[in-house]
């Protein structure tokens, strides 16, 4: 088992940046990749980024130029510095963790994300 606790949500003005944390625990692997997805009402949840073992990221659309994923290998922890907030991109971002060598994904709890002025 993969164990996620996420933190670094909250109330944002538009323009403006938060930074998420995501620490990762158990019984994790070698190959892996872990990122971020949100979900916003109404709507389906939608991958923000990942970073792969190797080190590739990878960023949807939306959000490049504007976020940027990172982790520190030592605490087996992945951020995401999120800047140029949008209201757009309030949803409950969600931590993801998925071993490549197995179908499985482990999700965190969620951590809500509001840009509003």
């Amino acid at each position: 088992q993969v164990q996620l606790v996420e933190s670094g949500g909250g109330l944002v003005q538009p323009g403006g940046s938060l930074r998420l944390s995501c620490a990762a625990s158990g019984n994790l692997f070698s190959l892996y990749a872990m990122g971020w997805y949100r979900q916003a009402p109404g709507k389906q949840r939608e991958l923000v980024a990942a970073i792969f073992s190797g080190g590739v990221t990878n960023y949807a659309d939306s959000v490049k130029g504007r976020f940027t994923i990172s982790r520190d290998n030592a605490d087996n922890v992945v951020y995401l510095q999120m800047n140029s907030l949008k209201p757009e991109d309030t949803a409950v971002y969600y931590c993801n963790y998925r071993p490549l060598v197995q179908a499985t994904d482990y999700w965190g709890q969620g951590t809500q994300v509001t840009v509003s002025s």
